[in-house]
């Protein structure tokens, strides 16, 4: 052990830890009895038994290094730094709290410190870890991000997920795994094959080490160890802490599952008892000295409470405060004149998109499986990366949550990334990276973190893929606060809304229709961003609003033209913007045609189409003369035969039924 990575035990550096061990613990005693004064609600994690696992840890890091916690992130919280008041503010789901009362107890957040955050979804943090790692080794920084975990987390896909693109990409990650033994209420080794959890990362290859997480110096000396590791050869780092939490596993439990004589034993051994038994003995500290400090703490606990109780509640009016940026990026004006047109496909529309963004923006890069040597499983990257190297188009493992979360890290830490999932169906496997983390972020923190990640996906079917290829599941995504959703039919957008969108503050999801990639056409050759934000007209009419979107558009506007040659004037709605609707455009259309029919590749049940239905009900219910038609896919996975597949998804001559049968014509 050299000098720098050895813990130096002086009075006041064994005070600071003996200090911070009590702070943690009185504080959640406070908090365990506020919670049943009912000052505190919803599940309340404590860390009672494992602060020598933050003391230990924590402290080590500098400044510019990021912490991602847990559920059980108190300790934590304050070892990092973060105010006392303002924690237990958060706790009450106050708005003077750190995260805004938005997140309460299971979600600390404080910008100011470099602290992500704690994560509800057990091992869902590990992925957002790997990729403020990714954001620090590709802009060449030397921080470390350590990210805390249960052994529960272990049995997770995204612990796996992440060891291995840690390793693979030499994050400078310090994986803490907080091993008290339960996972909630199961014993390890009724859960796991491999109990032995250091050996799991040692299987990816990754450097590891078994510490006591109840001897705070021990713990303290590995993690200096691995820290220095990190800094000098920016590779990842796992240390496993065996402790133990005294406590039930939330407030909630009535802890069956393990009698009292376990937790007494353990209780022995305590890291404060344990550490402040041995400075006791050594001289190093003093029972007047253990009194102070304990004063001190109370006294600062009778402040925090204060200044919760003080706190406002945030008001009902500013409920959707913090869902999205109130920054939008301003979209550059068409060029004057708009220059000569050329040919092209919807797939070199994308792939020149993604060329001038990473040309124009260093923190540009695009990862996903097979984009790189492959080129895209749709051919859209094809040759891109003789042109950025394989740093900034990144071949990925296939494994969507793992790589999709590394994406919403690396946004999270400035970075703009453009992830490409191969296909919707694959891409739930994404979901829970995409909901819990990219869509609740800058809500859960008030604010404080944003998530500027491009996130691609091929949707669609046409191709005889089968059904776990071919799903339109766009709708499902646009059902989700937090979110932008979009869906470019034309050149122009395939091209200007990937622009745009790499400007939004927002996380952004791009459904490119499997039909559209091989769609020729003309665009200027000056086409750049466009709006993302409104509908389009592509087509005006006086008798019909045919609303529609993405692969449907062009069915749709097929249908248009057979309409016009029975002197039905349809005006076709390009939604283009799925989440938020744009709902003046559809309402408006509709006002002037007074009847409508949405055309939708997704499932009629619960579908985007019921949605807009709805809204034209809600919103021009007066002034229909007839009631909103839907052409929707038949509710049956998509088929492999051709014939079928054709049959189960819109095709023109059911949206022209549709169309007539509003016209009372069918």
């Amino acid at each position: 052990m050299t000098t720098e990575t050895k813990p130096h035990l002086s009075r006041a550096h064994v005070q600071d830890l003996l200090r911070g061990m009590i702070r943690i613990r009185r504080f959640e005693d406070k908090c365990a009895e506020l919670y049943t004064r009912e000052k505190i609600r919803g599940f309340l994690h404590l860390y009672d038994g494992e602060e020598a696992v933050a003391m230990g840890v924590i402290p080590v890091l500098e400044a510019a290094d990021r912490v991602v916690a847990t559920y059980r992130e108190h300790g934590h919280a304050l070892a990092r730094g973060v105010a006392m008041g303002p924690i237990l503010a958060e706790m009450y789901g106050k708005a003077n709290g750190c995260s805004g009362g938005r997140g309460g107890s299971m979600h600390l957040f404080d910008a100011a410190s470099n602290f992500y955050g704690g994560n509800a979804i057990v091992g869902g943090g590990l992925p957002l870890a790997a990729g403020l790692g990714l954001a620090d080794r590709m802009q060449d920084d030397k921080n470390v991000t350590a990210c805390f975990f249960g052994e529960g987390a272990v049995a997770e896909g995204e612990f796996h997920e992440a060891m291995n693109l840690t390793e693979l990409w030499d994050l400078p990650v310090l994986w803490v795994c907080e091993n008290n033994g339960y996972a909630m209420g199961s014993a390890l080794a009724r859960t796991e094959s491999q109990t032995d959890i250091h050996a799991k990362a040692a299987a990816y290859g990754i450097e590891s080490e078994v510490v006591d997480g109840m001897d705070v110096v021990a713990v303290e000396a590995a993690a200096r160890r691995a820290v220095a590791k990190i800094r000098e050869d920016g590779r990842p780092y796992l240390l496993e802490a065996r402790t133990y939490r005294f406590r039930p596993h939330s407030m909630f439990d009535a802890q069956l599952y393990r009698d009292k004589a376990e937790i007494a034993e353990w209780r022995a051994k305590g890291p404060i008892l344990r550490f402040q038994g041995w400075l006791l003995e050594n001289g190093l500290i003093h029972e007047a000295d253990i009194i102070t400090m304990t004063a001190e703490i109370d006294a600062e606990i009778a402040e925090a409470v204060a200044f919760a109780e003080a706190g406002a509640w945030e008001p009902v009016g500013t409920l959707t405060k913090h869902v999205m940026s109130e920054r939008r990026a301003v979209v550059p004006a068409a060029p004057e004149p708009a220059g000569e047109r050329i040919e092209m496909t919807y797939r070199e529309a994308v792939k020149q998109a993604i060329r001038e963004a990473m040309t124009k923006d260093d923190r540009v890069f695009l990862m996903g499986e097979d984009v790189g040597a492959y080129g895209g499983c749709y051919a859209v990257s094809q040759g891109v990366v003789a042109g950025f190297g394989e740093t900034r188009i990144r071949d990925t493992p296939l494994s969507e949550s793992g790589f999709t979360g590394a994406g919403i890290g690396a946004a999270a830490a400035g970075m703009r990334p453009i992830v490409e999932l191969m296909t919707v169906n694959f891409s739930m496997l994404a979901l829970d990276q995409i909901l819990n983390t990219a869509a609740t972020i800058r809500h859960m923190s008030g604010g404080q973190f944003g998530c500027p990640v491009v996130i691609r996906m091929a949707t669609g079917a046409g191709k005889q893929l089968a059904a776990q290829h071919s799903h339109s599941l766009e709708g499902w995504y646009a059902h989700i606060p937090g979110l932008r959703v979009l869906a470019p039919a034309t050149l122009e957008d395939a091209r200007g809304m990937l622009l745009t969108a790499l400007e939004d503050p927002d996380p952004v999801l791009i459904f490119e229709n499997v039909m559209l990639y091989n769609m020729t056409g003309q665009i200027a050759e000056t086409a750049g961003a466009v709006d993302i934000d409104k509908a389009a007209i592509r087509r005006p009419g006086r008798d019909v609003s045919l609303i529609t979107y993405g692969g449907t558009l062009f069915k749709t506007l097929a249908a248009a033209e057979e309409l016009a040659k029975e002197g039905i004037e349809a005006e076709v709605i390009d939604m283009r913007i799925l989440r938020p609707l744009d709902e003046e455009t559809i309402l408006a259309s509709v006002a002037r045609t007074r009847r409508a029919v949405v055309v939708d590749e997704g499932w009629r049940t619960g579908s985007l189409a019921a949605e807009v239905s709805a809204r034209i009900t809600e919103g021009t219910f007066w002034r229909l003369d007839a009631p909103v038609g839907r052409v929707c896919s038949v509710e049956v996975p998509i088929p492999y035969a051709a014939h079928l597949e054709q049959a189960a998804i819109p095709q023109v001559d059911a949206i022209v039924a549709a169309a007539r049968a509003a016209m009372g014509k069918g």
